[in-house]
């Protein structure tokens, strides 16, 4: 096994030698025991904290929504996330796991207590944190694609998708890179410690995907085709969904060693922290030299992109090259949303924070993997081999094709049956009157005559979304501003 599965798996035989010397006296059984346990309780653990980040994108979204779109997000993450449970465990982490064919996995389907599909991997945890630690990343990414479409798309869009993400795309990817397939294999294996192309480049590709057969929220482009903004309604909820994401980063890059006994969560943590710093300071810095202001949205996709870019390299770089991976984020991020601005509608960002960041971060392991931490993965600057580059350029470059071809087939049929867009009136009213019934900010559009005396929702009229009572502001445009990051 090499690339990232060899790294990991040394990381692990490394806790269990540490392990058998500071448990002097004890037989060998049980100090693998305690192994198990430790290590298991720590990835759980980490996988909490993964799960944790759906809090953030639940925020990020209603953030950069307007208000009378807020309530949607809701029910769409709770929605989605519980799909993506059921798929993922019945039939994708089999895919993922269950086998090193070169393509997917063949084994471990409906994932039952005793399996012997990932005996392979020769895991010192329970093979049920593995699953859940590992189903909270496709959480992740599954949660990419969405925060691209705000405003716009039927919801039962998510749950068509959701099923053969979860299920189908997202398992194939991961496979190739982490599950002992071909791209693992290629030469001396692809690195992404913790899935800046797996998680975020593939969540992105989906997005893209999405995003050009869905069109621009009404407004968007006037009739020169430039972009007006779109402002989100509160900028708390991107700063509160911007610190609830560098939290729960330390489940998804530490938790990746899937060890604590031997410590090296501990150095990937730090690596982890000072990449978001990095990725902070130099979106600021570069919204600033452009516009004069320190906008508050790119400070949140600083933080963002930062973490993205960090997390492919974060078990294989030393800390010295975190800030540099972190500040080379910030810097794409800000031109990334300003030119993607321009021809396409992606009001949180995602394409660049988590796209272009992903690949910075990919390709950044063939330029700063050390010695110490990947002695078969060394990068371009300490050996001056641009083979690791290589391989991470292919892999990259299979990883969105697969992804986005996969995912442009199933929006498009989706487009062509069930449909992808609301009506124009609907999208005008917003979609949580359209889509589900009610406001998730009703005191702003029930006239308080109606809320008093314990009514429970809004008129007739207004439940249709074109009553007198409804939003009073149609088509998108009705607020301006000059953020330019308002996408």
């Amino acid at each position: 096994m090499r690339g990232t599965l060899t790294a990991k798996r040394a990381i692990m035989a490394t806790s269990g030698m540490i392990a058998a010397l500071i448990l002097p006296g004890t037989a060998f059984a049980s100090e693998q025991l305690t192994v198990s346990a430790v290590d298991t309780m720590w990835v759980v653990v980490a996988a909490v904290l993964v799960m944790f980040m759906q809090v953030g994108f639940m925020f990020l979204e209603i953030g950069f929504s307007r208000g009378k779109n807020v309530g949607t997000v809701v029910a769409k993450v709770l929605t989605n996330f519980s799909i993506a449970a059921i798929a993922y465990w019945a039939v994708g982490f089999a895919l993922a796991f269950g086998g090193v064919g070169w393509f997917a996995g063949d084994s471990g389907f409906f994932y039952a207590h005793g399996s012997q599909a990932v005996a392979w991997l020769d895991l010192s945890i329970d093979p049920s944190a593995f699953l859940f630690f590992q189903f909270a990343f496709a959480g992740v990414s599954l949660a990419i694609v969405w925060g691209t479409t705000l405003e716009r798309i039927k919801f039962g869009v998510y749950i068509i998708y959701s099923i053969v993400f979860a299920a189908l795309i997202y398992p194939i990817a991961s496979h190739w890179i982490w599950g002992d397939g071909w791209l693992a294999n290629l030469g001396p294996g692809m690195l992404d410690f913790a899935g800046s192309t797996v998680v975020h480049l593939v969540g992105a590709a989906g997005g893209l995907a999405v995003l050009l057969l869905l069109g621009a929220r009404r407004g968007k482009y006037g009739p020169d085709g430039k972009p007006r903004p779109i402002p989100g309604h509160s900028m708390p909820f991107i700063g509160l969904a911007a610190f609830v994401l560098w939290f729960g980063w330390f489940g998804f890059n530490p938790g990746s060693t899937l060890a604590a006994i031997g410590n090296q969560f501990a150095e990937v943590a730090l690596v982890t922290n000072l990449a978001a710093a990095g990725g902070v300071i130099a979106a600021v810095t570069t919204i600033y030299l452009k516009t004069r202001t320190v906008d508050i949205g790119m400070a949140a996709n600083g933080a963002i992109a930062g973490l993205v870019a960090i997390t492919a390299p974060s078990g294989f770089v030393e800390f010295w090259a975190a800030p540099i991976i972190g500040v080379v984020a910030g810097v794409i991020v800000v031109y990334g949303v300003l030119a993607i601005d321009k021809v396409i509608d992606d009001p949180v960002g995602a394409l660049s924070a988590h796209g272009l960041a992903g690949i910075w971060g990919t390709l950044s392991c063939g330029l700063f993997a050390s010695a110490r931490l990947a002695p078969d993965n060394v990068g371009l600057f300490y050996n001056g081999s641009f083979e690791q580059l290589g391989i991470q350029v292919i892999g990259v470059a299979a990883a969105f094709t697969f992804v986005f071809s996969a995912s442009f087939v199933i929006f498009w049929l989706i487009k062509k049956t069930y449909g992808l867009r609301v009506e124009p009136d609907q999208e005008d009213a917003g979609l949580d009157i359209t889509e589900h019934g009610m406001y998730g900010y009703p005191e702003q559009f029930i006239p308080q005559s109606e809320l008093a005396g314990g009514l429970g929702g809004p008129p007739a009229a207004a439940a249709s979304g074109l009553g007198a009572t409804g939003p009073p502001i149609a088509g998108g445009s009705e607020q301006q501003s000059s953020n330019p990051d308002s996408v």
